[in-house]
């Protein structure tokens, strides 16, 4: 048996072989990711005689650049096995780049696949390779919706620091169009008050009532009478909110398109990820896209250190255990969606606030609390998606 270990990289990759004592075989060689590259990595499978039967072959799981590569060798039906540094023992004990610059990269993960008889790694479905990509999407876009809403808010304050008194979600439904059609207190000053309540009751659908929007129609034109706002450079002010409200709408608009394809292609695999407290359908989305096939993991721990929840203990003659922070070390958004699903579980799941409440009476910070429920609902996650049962709360 030869092994051959595959040095990732977003422009180039790297290829060698070891034998079956873990010597290497000839020299390493370097591939374009592209379709030349690929023909030149054939060559050299060629040229050592490799197939299938005599062959495994390994690479380490760099960004999304070693997903054409392990298409390819997936075709020509080779084993391959795609490592996190997290996952594999042998892969912490042997991937030191410091101290082996002696030892090219491509021969340590060989050394990995003949050490540590890794298995091979599915090939990822279809469905599950556009949940990836849906869900990092889907979070760029939370993530600048966000960043939008603070900067609509901090010109808010500029201009019209009482505002947000007045809406309870400064960007809901009523506000926004309030925003849009009147964004300055002297546009507000210059409607009718009437006209201004009939607006209100019409885009909450009624659910604010007659009496009720023209009580917050009365409040919008006397907090903009008394405003401390700034008063100069209304033109510039009114046209930046106005077209960071509609970006911010547009971006909502894509969110819902995003999560309906979402929920529809994780409703297509065979999941109970939604029976487990804290984790919605989107969430369970999130989760599959990012695991892929639990098959590629052997203990929930490893699961554990892929999502970075795994304790990174910084010990000293002052630690103090209830300040012990999580690693950070794995797929970001699959912690963030753990991390979310375990904030709601601690307050909310019979057994997982129990064990919260009982962390927390020990002394334990709330964020160290939270950090060990989302270790704990990992493991859950695990079996669920390993044995294809529903989650059942047990005591803990």
């Amino acid at each position: 048996m030869i092994y051959l270990g595959i040095d990732i990289g977003k422009r180039h990759h790297e290829a060698g072989f070891i034998n079956e004592k873990g010597n290497s075989i000839g020299k390493t060689v370097r591939f374009a990711n592209s379709k030349t590259g690929s023909d030149k990595l054939l060559k050299f499978l060629n040229q050592h005689q490799a197939t299938p039967e005599n062959c495994i072959c390994g690479m380490e799981a760099t960004g999304h650049y070693w997903l054409s590569v392990f298409s390819f060798l997936h075709k020509l039906k080779f084993k391959v096995t795609v490592f996190n540094p997290m996952q594999s023992d042998a892969l912490r004990k042997f991937y030191i780049r410091k101290t082996k610059t002696d030892v090219k990269d491509a021969f340590l993960i060989a050394q990995v696949i003949r050490i540590d008889s890794p298995k091979e790694t599915p090939f990822i479905e279809e469905d599950l390779l556009q949940l990836r990509h849906l869900e990092r999407l889907r979070y760029t876009l939370v993530d600048q919706s966000s960043d939008v809403k603070r900067k609509v808010i901090a010109l808010l304050d500029q201009v019209f620091p009482e505002y947000e008194q007045i809406f309870s979600d400064v960007f809901g439904v009523s506000s926004t169009e309030v925003l849009l059609n009147y964004t300055l207190p002297e546009d507000l000053l210059n409607i009718d008050t009437d006209k201004l309540a009939d607006l209100l009751n019409t885009v909450s659908k009624g659910r604010y009532g007659k009496t009720r929007a023209r009580s917050k129609a009365e409040q919008l034109k006397d907090n903009a009478q008394h405003t401390f706002g700034v008063s100069i450079g209304s033109d510039v002010f009114r046209m930046q909110i106005q077209l960071l409200l509609e970006q911010i709408m547009l971006l909502e608009k894509q969110l819902i398109q995003i999560e309906e394809t979402m929920m529809e292609l994780s409703n297509r695999q065979e999941h109970f990820l939604t029976t487990i407290t804290g984790v919605s359908h989107v969430t369970a989305a999130v989760i599959l896209g990012e695991i892929g096939s639990i098959n590629r993991f052997e203990r929930p721990g490893q699961l554990v250190a892929f999502a970075g929840l795994d304790a990174s203990v910084n010990q000293s003659g002052e630690f103090n255990s209830s300040h012990t922070k999580i690693s950070k070390r794995g797929s970001p958004y699959l912690r963030r969606a753990i991390w979310q699903a375990a904030f709601v579980a601690s307050f909310n799941d019979p057994a997982l606030s129990l064990y919260y409440q009982k962390l927390r009476s020990r002394g334990k910070a709330h964020g160290t609390a939270v950090g060990a429920v989302a270790r704990k609902l990992t493991h859950i996650i695990f079996a669920i998606l390993r044995d294809g049962k529903p989650y059942q709360p047990r005591a803990q």
